[in-house]
């Protein structure tokens, strides 16, 4: 219900589109984690590719390696995996890894390595945005631990809620000038808190799940 009421709210202030996934049974196994044989660089066949941890390039030939496909975005982004997540830190390992693998430094490397550099570039940007948001990182959190949240799952909430929000959508519909328009925009972001604290706590309570 809580993720049913943070996407109404996120709606209406117009921070989330409408579409979510559809719900699995919960099985948190370690199918996300890394784990296969050393791998060979494709280009000089060479210990050290695909890559593993920050591993990007081949260490005998500084070929970059194709993206690691078992790799989670908590992972790619150095990040603990929680629904906590300190976005200074998350937007500075963007910034750190769009200068190793962004497409700009590839343009003179071979087709195979602009290639995986699109690709990695891809991941990076996904990674990040999902992290950044505090509803796509919880959802993606559920996601990693078999649990997907079906599209429609609105017609869960209360119905004290639901009239919360069709108060505000009133009230935005209304608000003329500036002044109107920052009150509402206060009112939203507290509640996006308020909610977002919540889930937080939720998190918490069962970190087992998202830690083994």
């Amino acid at each position: 219900m809580w993720c049913g009421r943070t996407r109404a709210l996120l709606r209406v202030s117009g921070l989330w589109p409408t579409g979510v996934l559809g719900r699995r049974p919960l099985n948190c196994s370690a199918a996300s984690l890394a784990g296969s044989n050393s791998p060979r660089c494709w280009n000089c066949g060479g210990l050290g590719g695909p890559l593993r941890g920050d591993r990007f390039f081949c260490p005998q030939c500084r070929a970059l390696q194709p993206p690691d496909p078992t790799r989670d975005y908590f992972s790619l982004m150095d990040c603990n995996r929680s629904f906590r997540v300190d976005t200074a830190k998350l937007q500075h390992r963007y910034q750190q890894l769009q200068r190793l693998i962004h497409p700009d430094f590839f343009s003179q490397r071979s087709q195979t390595e602009k290639d995986f550099s699109e690709k990695h570039s891809t991941l990076v940007n996904d990674a990040y945005k999902t992290l950044l948001a505090p509803l796509s990182r919880g959802l993606y959190l559920l996601k990693l631990c078999g649990v997907e949240i079906p599209e429609g799952t609105d017609y869960e909430m209360d119905s004290q809620f639901l009239m919360e929000i069709m108060e505000i959508n009133e009230k935005l519909a209304e608000a003329q000038g500036e002044t109107a328009m920052k009150e509402m925009e206060s009112i939203v972001r507290a509640k996006q808190k308020e909610l977002t604290d919540n889930v937080s706590r939720a998190f918490e309570r069962d970190t087992a799940f998202f830690t083994n």
